[in-house]
């Protein structure tokens, strides 16, 4: 089934990410960082189908090797929660073939990144089903923050906008330091350019569609935005795809079965809930008369007019198939006048805002989850390495030790302050 999917987030050091590591685990290959002096090795990573580095004209030549290029990112970052790279994940299209969707991926980050000055590492993905696939093919694509200028050089990734006044001076905070905002350098950050990439990533695949003829289509807007009042599903992630395919039920597979069966049952409701409205519509003038006719006389008066203006006897029989039902579930419910319908009707609407009311809160819910759990994962990864830490009494020894491993005590130490709060009384998670 065709699907859009276009997120980004940012690798920062603030959340003890690495560009470098980062790297090696998209594109499946073992890089050594310079600056934290290890090795990240994901060799043995399965469902990497290709990877490639994307280059504007001005980039230098030797940053097409991928630990070049992530090393001197890292290297030009200096800060200690620098923001160091865009992460993008984008959904690919069952309905291609994988050559057709690399083509794609290849030509949208052409176009709308490489165009704009843009460093782009892609990795395209396909998880094997033994590693408990992916159920859709997927590029990882990441692309540095700070811009390259012309001359080959990292340049800025804000420049500062000072405050005038009417006469052009610059205004002065209390200590006599002139104020300014920082702007960025560049457009890719921002909301705007984000819903044009999303947009436009949404029109080359369903042009792609057209040309092979298939009916299906995909709509880079929200269900809100399109006006559809579904629920949409939450983000299972590759650990949850995992279980479930081994037969394993997760909470987060069974919502999302829940939320497909509840989205099919409101389809369903709301097509009878137009047709009921249509109905009425058309036989508003007899509503407005001083009689209360009852739902079947309207229903005769309704299909009988059908009927005069029907071309053939099957389409009488049709009517008359349709008529006998109709009657026949109103009666079952006992509906038998038009305010009777028309309070079941604002009933089932109240009830389905109720629904969607509730889903927001479990969506929310999950999300915060979702953020605990990786953390946890990351907890019960690294504690290992925190107690082997511990352990060691030497000052000398201590010290070697950390600055070997400061890049996953950094990451034990943010993990554990944000599970903090949830700890039991004896300091374990729960």
């Amino acid at each position: 089934m065709a699907l859009f999917h276009l997120s980004v987030t940012q690798v920062q050091r603030s959340a003890g990410q690495s560009a470098v590591a980062s790297a090696a685990y998209r594109a499946g290959e073992r890089l050594y960082s310079e600056r934290y002096g290890e090795y990240s090795d994901y060799t043995r990573k399965g469902g990497v189908i290709c990877s490639d580095i994307l280059l504007p004209p001005q980039a230098p030549p030797e940053y097409q090797d991928r630990q070049t290029l992530w090393n001197a990112v890292e290297e030009v970052e200096r800060h200690k929660d620098a923001q160091l790279a865009y992460s993008f994940d984008i959904a690919l299209q069952n309905e291609f073939s994988l050559e057709e969707n690399i083509a794609l991926a290849r030509q949208f980050l052409s176009e709308q990144f490489v165009s704009r000055g843009m460093v782009v590492d892609f990795a395209v993905h396909r998880p094997d089903k033994e590693d408990g696939g992916i159920p859709n093919p997927h590029f990882h694509v990441l692309c540095p923050i700070r811009p390259i200028l012309e001359s080959g050089k990292w340049g800025f990734k804000q420049r500062r906008v000072y405050r005038l006044d009417e006469d052009g001076n610059r205004f002065l905070d209390e200590k006599g330091k002139p104020l300014f905002d920082a702007v960025p350098t560049t457009d890719w950050g921002s909301p705007e350019t984000l819903e044009h990439w999303r947009e436009t990533w949404a029109k080359m695949c369903n042009a792609k569609f057209e040309e092979k003829g298939l009916p299906c289509r995909i709509d880079h807007r929200s269900y809100l935005r399109q006006g559809l009042d579904l629920l949409p599903t939450v983000h299972e992630g590759p650990a949850v795809r995992q279980m479930e395919a081994r037969g394993i039920a997760t909470d987060k597979g069974d919502l999302n079965r829940w939320i497909k069966a509840t989205n099919a049952l409101l389809k369903e409701l709301r097509q009878k809930v137009k047709a009921l409205f249509g109905w009425l519509n058309e036989v508003r003038e007899e509503l407005s008369k001083p009689q209360a006719p009852t739902l079947a006389a309207l229903l005769s008066a309704y299909y009988g007019a059908r009927n005069a203006g029907a071309w053939s006897s099957k389409g009488k029989v049709g009517n008359l198939q349709k008529f006998a039902d109709t009657v026949n579930y109103l009666t079952g419910q006992k509906l038998y006048t038009v305010d009777d319908l028309e309070a079941r009707v604002t009933s089932h609407n109240e009830r389905i805002e109720e629904l969607k009311a509730s889903m927001n809160t479990k969506q929310a819910r999950m999300k915060e989850l979702d953020g605990l759990l990786e953390q946890a994962e990351r907890y019960r990864e690294l504690k290992p390495i925190h107690t082997q830490l511990n352990a060691i009494h030497r000052k000398g020894q201590r010290e070697k030790f950390k600055a070997a491993h400061e890049g996953e005590l950094r990451q034990f130490y943010m993990a554990r302050r944000k599970l903090e709060p949830h700890f039991t009384p004896e300091g374990k998670l729960p």
